[in-house]
């Protein structure tokens, strides 16, 4: 059972919690999850299965959406409601100058981890550290806020929608508006809405599965492996060609020529798929498509990132 489940998380448990529930619903060996949600978080959770599991690393780098409330007036030490209190202000704002908050933290921004975060630290997570007493400060980081949407204010609360990079704390984002807007704030709510390509509207909640056909709602939405990479190029090759794939061998520009060759720059990602559909593996073109044919034919084309041994 290989392939990629669209789970819509609840809040109260752990990302890792509810990778362990589908293992023990579907019996798969191997599983994990690509893109941590906190506890108190909801939605959008891609869970891969199996051979699947392979794909974790590509869609981690997807960008992300979310729907995220903040408490103003309130910071604690985690950055988000379940956190020790560390202050509090009275929030005297409007909504002149909160969306001038969301507008100034729109674009590159730099962000320091959470000291409550899964970030690795000498081999151990932030969290781990920090519940020992013990304060590890990181270098701030660089990641990318498309937009950041104003949807409702009922003060103290502010309910905002962003899309953003991998890598980006909304928690930390929601802590540096009320910075901005003098009188601090932790985030109280969290929901993702989207996850790269994969929505809500194909998510499953756990709890929405009736009792004793668990397993077989979650058989019936299990996405295949080919589908997974949505916005990657695909290249259909012979059986021959995915059994040496799978042996090792590295394309060259005179075994690909005989294919359909998507328009590719030097340092696009590509799939190669079976014709019945089989996700063979995930390479990095070394060339410009174009040039593949004036490229020397002995050298490899591609750099092979990943072989699939998928059933399709």
């Amino acid at each position: 059972m290989d392939g990629i489940l669209i789970l819509d998380k609840s809040p109260g448990k752990t990302s890792q919690k509810v990778v362990q529930e589908v293992k023990r619903i579907l019996g798969v060996r191997k599983a994990g999850h690509a893109g941590t949600l906190d506890p108190l978080a909801t939605g959008v959770l891609p869970l891969c299965l199996n051979e699947a599991t392979k794909l974790v690393q590509f869609l981690s780098l997807d960008d992300k959406e979310y729907r995220a409330t903040m408490l103003l007036g309130v910071t604690t030490e985690t950055m988000d409601i379940e956190g020790r209190i560390t202050d509090r202000r009275e929030p005297e704002v409007d909504e002149v100058r909160i969306r001038e908050a969301l507008q100034f933290f729109t674009g590159p921004i730099s962000q320091e981890p959470p000291r409550y975060s899964a970030v690795k630290f000498k081999g151990r997570p932030l969290y781990s550290w920090a519940r020992k007493g013990v304060d590890i400060a990181l270098p701030p980081r660089t990641v990318q806020v498309y937009s950041s949407i104003l949807e409702e204010i009922a003060l103290p609360y502010v309910t905002f929608r962003v899309a953003c990079s991998k890598g980006t704390y909304i928690r930390t984002l929601c802590a540096d508006l009320g910075e901005r807007l003098g009188c601090g704030a932790c985030m109280s709510a969290l929901r993702r809405l989207r996850c790269g390509c994969f929505t809500l509207e194909t998510a499953v909640s756990l709890e929405d599965i009736a009792d004793g056909k668990g397993r077989e709602t979650l058989l019936s939405r299990v996405i295949p492996l080919s589908d997974g990479l949505r916005n990657v190029a695909a290249i259909e090759i012979s059986e021959e060609l995915s059994g040496r794939i799978r042996d090792g061998f590295q394309p060259d520009g005179s075994t690909l020529r005989e294919y359909h060759i998507p328009s590719l720059a030097d340092g696009d990602m590509v799939k190669f798929l079976t014709s019945s559909g089989g996700l063979v593996a995930v390479a990095r073109f070394l060339y410009a498509s174009d040039q593949l044919a004036v490229s020397d034919m002995g050298q490899p084309a591609v750099r092979i990132l990943r072989v699939f041994h998928d059933r399709a």
